[in-house]
């Protein structure tokens, strides 16, 4: 890359820059200190032994230009080859402990990695008569893994799924989205009804949440020419038609988010939509809706969901649809944004 480029050349360049300065200004002015420019340059993208090599270069064009103008062995010329070693040693320190953390940073990224595949499992592409696509984004960088959670199942109930987002961020969101799949993965096969899945979840999470938190959720069912949606606060799913026609699946009734279930007055039934051949349904996560571009305007995912229905494979429209997100967004999401798109065929 240009930047790693600019970086490994830049402190040679300032040294040059310097040199030519101070013999351009001659002996009346002293510019040999900003020597020292170099090897604390080296130390922000060198390694140790190259941080060295460039203070030693420093020492290297200083004595000769001392030199030149006959201040070898003046105490200005002693303090400032002095000053060079020093700054040269510290900057040495400083690329050592940078190599350190980046090297500690790298296994925490291999960690994290590591806890995605087993907490978010690859979903399948096909699902009995679906085809599944899952475009997931992390907003941290280094961790690689957020609060948002996804999981498709294949029961004897049907194809049940479960998209969510937690509250709040960094590992204790992690924590929770462990404990909503844990649950949901075991209530998926066992109860006949989604509402049934929802107070399971509700049931999880209430021994294991504590104060405010929450998880927004939405738990699906195919069966059939339809599909059934228990929505627990979560954004309503997109339904996009092959005629090009979409439409949100917002609920009548919406329950509250899981892990506020004790403020539920009442039963929430889940709701069924129409769901056939050709049909796709796209479930995501609020990062999605609420990434801005820089004149803070929300992403308008309903209008760009035609995407969708530009290729034929899904995992490659929905690859296209995030593109359009994230260039939408002109850089780093500031919340993880999960999509999740089924096609039924």
């Amino acid at each position: 890359m240009r930047s790693q480029w600019t970086l490994r050349w830049l402190p040679f360049a300032v040294m040059l820059a310097v040199a030519l300065t101070d013999l351009l200004a001659g002996p009346s002015l002293g510019f040999l200190p900003l020597l020292t420019l170099g090897p604390t340059f080296a130390s922000v993208s060198g390694s140790v032994r190259r941080t060295a090599m460039v203070g030693v270069a420093a020492l290297a064009i200083c004595v000769p230009l001392a030199y030149h103008f006959d201040l070898l062995l003046t105490w200005q010329n002693n303090l400032t080859i002095a000053t060079i070693i020093s700054v040269t040693a510290a900057s040495m320190l400083a690329s050592h402990l940078r190599l350190k953390r980046e090297r500690e940073l790298a296994n925490v990224r291999r960690v994290a990695e590591a806890a995605q595949r087993v907490l978010l499992r690859p979903v399948p592409r096909r699902a009995g008569d679906l085809r599944v696509a899952l475009s997931y984004t992390s907003a941290a960088a280094e961790a690689q893994i957020g609060g948002d959670l996804y999981e498709v199942v294949t029961t004897p109930h049907g194809v049940r799924l479960l998209v969510g987002d937690v509250q709040g961020k960094g590992l204790s969101a992690v924590e929770t989205a462990a404990w909503v799949l844990g649950a949901f993965r075991e209530a998926a096969y066992d109860e006949a009804e989604l509402a049934d899945i929802g107070e399971r979840l509700e049931v999880s999470l209430t021994r294991h949440l504590g104060g405010e938190q929450f998880v927004t959720a939405i738990v699906a069912e195919v069966r059939d020419d339809e599909i059934s949606l228990f929505n627990c606060g979560h954004p309503a799913p997109l339904l996009i038609q092959p005629d090009g026609r979409i439409a949100l699946a917002e609920p009548p009734e919406e329950a509250l988010p899981l892990g506020l279930g004790s403020l539920n007055t009442g039963r929430t039934k889940p709701h069924r939509v129409a769901f056939g051949e050709g049909d796709q349904i796209l479930f995501y996560t609020d990062g999605v809706i609420e990434a801005r571009d820089r004149e803070g305007t929300f992403y308008p995912l309903t209008e760009r969901a035609g995407l969708l229905l530009d290729e034929d494979d899904p995992q490659l429209a929905l690859d296209a649809l995030r593109s359009d997100l994230v260039a939408h967004a002109g850089g780093p999401l500031l919340d993880d944004a999960a999509m999740l798109l089924l096609r039924r065929n």
